[in-house]
């Protein structure tokens, strides 16, 4: 590493597949870039290859949300495009400078160092640029540090999700949030934002949504970008533990609480003082530890196992559950008092079937990278028909599933691409096609028929716009502007079963 303090200030939280803010994180390097260059201002552009652009994800911007440059343009895309690092000491003098930047920002570059950041494969990842050394011109020596710590940053992006959406190939637009969580659709945005907020707070946290949507992942979000997040962050799984160890398991025994107790030991709730407990699955508690729970959330205090004197404990609490609490509150399974106080900051995560086919597709595409490269089969691609396939399977088992869904398929696939009859789903039917009866229709998922008989065009022609609204995610505005069509336009052809936006 060129720096054992770049190292150590973001190399943790990424090596531990912590679910860091990856602006955040890579905000912080650049700061160290800048730094440690005496510079003004830097830049990482990240390379869009769906659209062909650098963007500058993160960067000392204050005038502008973002810079987007084609590949080629201006002195960072022509590094994107050649290679080669350059240190200008007269910037706006040099031809390939994109004036266009400073008129918009009304900064004025004086000079500037910019390097290829580049994998160990040599395959361009983007581009790290500073400005303005404080003191006079970069001189070689100064490009020569920036190198070194490009390498570095190039490093860092590989051991994040970023990876497999800097790959060369990607189909979809550059986009992400949190470390190791993938979605762009408007109901993991508003995940996104909830957690966000919520992390900046010691409020507690309720994640709610079906086995495998990825409660966890939620949860140690809020932890990792809290100010808690270089405390301990300890989960307490409340399903896999009989009834009469939970209490034990929580808050720990005094010497003598029961037979074998020969010392005092320490639960979960110590464990995790001046961080974040993680309690998963917290609607399986039994009644007899949910008042102890309570107890706890209200004074931070609690009591060992056979114990006497209260215990405090500086400890932020997030907890998931699948279950719906509200019934259970209503049937008396869980204490309502124990439900409003667990339910601060609610986050419910959608399962993967409401996210949309760009979630699924981003999800599809990320997966297949890291179990490749896990599994040493990097030239494994899947069948056409493979896709469609997932596209059509419902994921009662949501990411989770998908998960193991494709890494058996990387595992057994006999050859480089992977066949339908590996992943063990059905072929969906044919979209274009009708079934032959007004009954069958109404059992067929929307936008997929089969071939039966002959049909008029309007009824095909519907069964596509709602296709393609689906693949956008119900947005009225993108489809009709896919389709070539107005939007009212659209509307007329959905009929009264169009989606809001």
């Amino acid at each position: 590493m060129a720096d054992e303090k770049l190292a150590s200030a973001f190399w943790r939280a990424v090596e531990a597949g912590e679910q860091v803010d990856l602006e955040d994180l890579l905000r912080g390097v650049i700061d160290e870039v800048v730094r440690r260059l005496r510079a003004d201002r830097g830049t990482l552009y990240l390379l869009d290859h769906a659209r062909g652009e650098l963007v500058s994800r993160v960067a000392h911007l204050p005038e502008l949300a973002e810079i987007r440059l084609r590949v080629g343009e201006g002195i960072a895309g022509w590094v994107a495009a050649h290679g080669e690092p350059v240190v200008i000491p007269g910037a706006t003098h040099d031809p390939r400078f994109a004036g266009r930047i400073d008129l918009a920002t009304g900064y004025r570059t004086r000079t500037l160092i910019a390097v290829p950041v580049n994998d160990a494969h040599g395959h361009r990842l983007g581009v790290l640029q500073v400005l303005n050394r404080a003191g006079g011109p970069f001189d070689q020596d100064d490009c020569a540090t920036v190198v070194a710590l490009a390498r570095d940053v190039a490093r860092l992006l590989d051991s994040t999700s970023l990876r497999s959406q800097l790959r060369p190939g990607q189909q979809q637009a550059l986009d992400f949030r949190f470390n190791g969580i993938v979605g762009v659709s408007p109901a993991m945005r508003e995940v996104f934002e909830r957690t966000t907020r919520a992390a900046r707070t010691d409020a507690t946290v309720l994640v709610q949504g079906e086995s495998g949507s990825g409660k966890e992942l939620i949860a140690r979000a809020v932890h990792f970008n809290s100010p808690r997040r270089d405390g301990p962050f300890v989960k307490v799984d409340c399903a896999a533990l009989p009834e009469g160890l939970i209490e034990n398991e929580l808050f720990g025994h005094d010497r003598g609480a029961f037979t074998g107790a020969d010392r005092s030991t320490d639960g979960k709730v110590q464990a995790a003082n001046g961080g974040t407990l993680f309690l998963d699955e917290v609607g399986e508690l039994p009644p007899s530890v949910q008042g102890k729970l309570l107890r706890l959330l209200q004074e931070r205090t609690f009591l060992r196992v056979g114990g006497t004197q209260a215990r405090t404990v500086d400890v932020r609490f997030v907890c998931a559950t699948h279950r719906d609490l509200e019934a259970d509150v209503a049937t008396g399974r869980f204490r309502q008092d124990l439900y409003y106080r667990l339910r601060v900051v609610p986050i419910r995560v959608p399962p993967l079937r409401a996210r949309g086919a760009v979630d699924l597709d981003r999800l599809i595409d990320h997966l297949m990278f890291d179990l490749t490269r896990r599994h040493r089969r990097p030239d494994l691609r899947l069948a056409p028909d493979v896709r469609a396939a997932l596209h059509a399977h419902p994921w009662p088992g949501n990411v989770r599933e998908l998960e193991n869904c494709l890494e058996a398929a990387v595992v057994l696939s006999p050859g480089d691409v992977v066949p339908l009859e590996i992943i063990g789903l059905s072929a969906p039917p044919a979209v274009g096609t009708l079934p032959s009866t007004p009954e069958a229709r109404e059992r067929t998922s929307e936008g997929s028929f089969r071939v039966d008989e002959l049909v008029p065009l309007e009824v095909v022609e519907r069964a596509y716009v709602q296709h393609v609204l689906a693949r956008c995610d119900g947005n009225r505005s993108r489809a009709a502007g896919l389709l070539g069509i107005g939007r009212n336009t659209l509307l007329r052809k959905l009929g009264s079963e169009s989606a809001p936006d």
